[in-house]
């Protein structure tokens, strides 16, 4: 693990129509509600807010088309896995095996422990094709070239990528596979605001549920998913009735608990498989990241 402090990072936006006539400590306290006013106020204080160029002040009058600046200092992120296994590698693609606890891109109090982060400081030149939840392990693809990178998110949006994942399910083990068809789409939370989950107003969202077999805790099912909304495995096995086990947020119905609160862990799931062509060679590539031991069926 990895204690030393980041090296900061800029958060920048271009100011719309909505920021004409607002003060810089206004505007911040509203759109990013999770610092209070005062936080704000002391960073600016600080001279971490810069508007085009300078430092700015706390009452300065914002207009559209300008650049706001948050020059964050460097800060010491928490302690996750940092280890991944490279799994296929050539000059196109990338796959590695992500451990369960590490986020994949930047996020939240994450920026160099993610894995994007740690792949970058091995090759610079590889971007993620998608993204795994923080507390989900297994394979990751990156495509390493503009044409590649092309060619993989064109399959990706029309189905043409097999994805399977094996997750540890609860209630009770069904006798044969079956599909859930729910639309997944925001709702919203009394703790977490917004939060993707089952909604009749959704996006469509499929997955393919096949029972592998009994486990100490739940049973092992294998999913395929020919979509892929936030969180979709966990909001679908929950809408049917099977929600994780150990997962903190979904429960029934693929709804958020109430008293569900932000972060990542607790379940078991992993991105075992994944089927596609090879975006330059044609070739059939037949990708697989080794189980846990939770999801091992012997």
């Amino acid at each position: 693990m990895d204690e030393a402090t980041n090296r900061g990072w800029e958060y920048r936006e271009q100011l719309g129509a909505q920021a004409r006539g607002q003060s810089v400590l206004g505007y911040l306290s509203a759109r990013y509600e999770r610092a209070s006013e005062e936080t704000w106020r002391g960073r600016i204080e600080r001279g971490e807010v810069w508007l085009d160029g300078a430092k700015a002040s706390a009452g300065q009058q914002l207009r559209p088309g300008s650049e706001l600046t948050w020059r964050r200092p460097p800060w010491v992120e928490p302690q996750v896995p940092l280890d991944f296994a490279v799994l296929y590698e050539d000059e196109e693609l990338l796959a590695v095996a992500k451990p369960s606890g590490l986020p994949c891109v930047p996020a939240g109090g994450f920026l160099e422990h993610t894995l994007l982060a740690q792949v970058r400081r091995r090759d610079p030149r590889w971007s993620p094709m998608h993204r795994l939840g923080r507390g989900t392990s297994g394979l990751v693809l990156f495509a390493g070239t503009e044409e590649a990178r092309s060619r993989v998110q064109s399959a990706w949006r029309g189905e043409g990528v097999e994805k399977w994942y094996r997750a540890l399910a609860g209630g009770p083990m069904p006798r044969a596979p079956f599909e859930v068809e729910a639309p997944i789409g925001p709702v919203e939370h009394p703790v977490l605001g917004s939060i993707f989950a089952a909604s009749p107003a959704g996006r469509r969202a499929s997955s393919h549920v096949e029972p592998i077999a009994p486990a100490a805790e739940g049973w092992v099912a294998a999913v395929r998913i020919a979509t892929g909304r936030p969180h979709q495995i966990r909001i679908h096995l929950a809408f049917a009735g099977h929600p994780l086990v150990g997962d903190p947020i979904y429960g029934p119905g693929g709804l958020p608990r109430t008293a569900a609160l932000p972060g990542e862990g607790g379940y078991c799931l992993h991105s075992w498989r994944l089927g596609l062509v090879h975006p330059l060679t044609g070739r059939r590539l037949e990708l697989e990241a080794p189980l846990p031991e939770r999801l091992r069926t012997g």
